[in-house]
């Protein structure tokens, strides 16, 4: 066997994948290295399956809303075994797409940890490997905080082992993962409890973002509690329980999720046998065209912390493989403006800057429309979930620099405006465009004055 390539890419997710596939379009002698099955975190333990148990979700909603619309309907409960056996069946299904396409590209498939032994050679198991490009896309993997009674909780990886639904449930972390899990196993029919150390969920989003998120999480019966320290977790007579710095405890829950976040899975590759720098955390440090300080060594995806995003990892693979292999000496990804969504109940986005940013960056010169309203979706619904959208805009031809959206449906939406922000456009471009109606979507383009909010239908 030749154990030479043009390309090896470790890890079989979202970036290894998309940096191989497309070195072997170009005809490229490729492997790629992964202990598990292909398609990563995303497809395994991640986006795909937790958007299936969201649509779950979104059904339990529509029963419950169904009768104020005149439709007889009634949730009888869940068949969770059922879900999860559907979930599992159609993921295993795109693993096998994985294998098979993988082969028919001609790829190599090892199976195993890679190890730098130097800077063109890895060991898998007790076989070698050079390459003259390689490239790392290990991910990430859940932060489980050094506490005590941590491994009393579980993590998304637990999460989505459950063989039964959880009756009660404590979520720590107001981040991407916590809203999302609190909302899928609330409309599932849990009690949740979520806890956050900062002092709103999603931190990291637009302020009306997370004010309308948390209105909507208590209408929907989610208990939060923000600013809130966990010291350590307990067994006790009533169940877990999770212990606050300062003496208070929140007691009997048969199940405890940690959200606090994810590491990057950088440890064990022997980046210390071949001088590969890292940041604080484990992060691979990569300039603009994903090259670490080792020459033929790159990192592509949440390794390095940039935008750790399926899409995103996805994109700087293609465009690595398109520098190193399609003549293209200068493609490489632009991280400004990456539009991401929230599967929260509703869910949110955003692309651009907060307005927070906006103002820290263009001061006095920026603009901001915004709304806040029910949809017709729940018209006729005994529990309403709020909507709510913001346009910031800078400079006097006010230049859209970013779009804030919570609400059903602004997970489709958001892509078509991202667009907008990507090129460039002005609020005077969406006055110019014509609104389909009735839809939420409409109130993007016929917003009229600024930073006063107002009701809609």
């Amino acid at each position: 066997m030749n154990n030479h390539f043009d390309l090896i890419a470790i890890g079989g997710g979202s970036g290894g994948l998309a940096v191989a596939e497309k070195a072997a379009q170009f005809a490229r002698r490729v492997a790629i290295v992964d202990a598990g099955k292909l398609g990563g975190t995303c497809v395994n333990a991640g986006c795909v399956p937790k958007k299936v148990m969201w649509y779950a979700a979104n059904l339990a909603h529509g029963v419950a809303d169904a009768p104020g619309f005149g439709v007889r309907a009634h949730l009888e409960g869940i068949d969770w075994p059922r879900l999860v056996a559907e979930r599992d069946r159609y993921i295993a299904r795109i693993n096998d797409y994985w294998e098979g396409y993988a082969t028919e590209l001609g790829m190599t498939r090892l199976t195993g940890q890679a190890r730098f032994v130097d800077a063109r050679t890895i060991a898998v198991g007790d076989a070698r490997y050079t390459a003259d490009h390689i490239v790392i896309a290990t991910g990430s993997a859940p932060i489980v905080p050094g506490m005590p009674g941590a491994e009393l909780g579980i993590t998304s990886d637990g999460f989505f082992a459950l063989p039964e639904q959880p009756r009660r449930v404590a979520i720590i972390g107001g981040g991407y993962i916590g809203v999302e899990l609190a909302g899928v196993l609330r409309a599932l029919g849990s009690e949740v409890t979520l806890v956050a150390l900062e002092d709103r969920m999603l931190f990291a989003f637009d302020d009306q973002t997370s004010e309308v998120l948390a209105e909507n999480m208590a209408e929907q019966g989610i208990e939060t509690h923000l600013g809130f320290e966990v010291a350590g977790l307990a067994e006790t007579p009533n169940g877990k329980a999770l212990l606050r710095r300062g003496g208070e405890r929140l007691d009997g829950f048969d199940t405890v999720i940690w959200a606090v976040g994810r590491r990057p899975n950088s440890a064990g590759l022997g980046l210390e046998a071949v001088g590969v720098q890292t940041q604080e955390g484990g992060l691979i440090a990569v300039d603009a065209y994903q090259n670490t300080n080792v020459a033929g060594i790159y990192a592509v995806g949440d390794v390095t912390g940039r935008e750790p995003l399926t899409p995103v990892a996805i994109a700087a693979g293609r465009r690595l493989a398109e520098r190193l292999f399609n003549d293209k000496p200068e493609a490489k990804l632009d991280y400004d403006n990456v539009p991401t969504v929230v599967f929260s109940h509703p869910p949110a986005g955003k692309v651009g800057l907060t307005e927070r940013e906006a103002r820290e960056r263009h001061g006095d010169a920026v603009t901001v429309y915004r709304t806040a309203f029910t949809p017709m979706r729940y018209s006729l619904s005994a529990h309403p979930a709020r909507t709510a959208m913001k346009l910031v805009c800078a400079g006097p031809d006010e230049r859209i620099v970013g779009i804030h959206m919570i609400g059903d449906g602004v997970d489709e939406m958001l892509q078509g405006f991202a667009v907008v922000v990507k090129m460039g456009g002005t609020k005077a471009d969406l006055d110019a465009t014509v609104a389909l109606h009735p839809t939420s979507a409409e109130e993007l383009v016929t917003l009229k004055v600024p930073d006063r909010p107002h009701e809609a239908t």
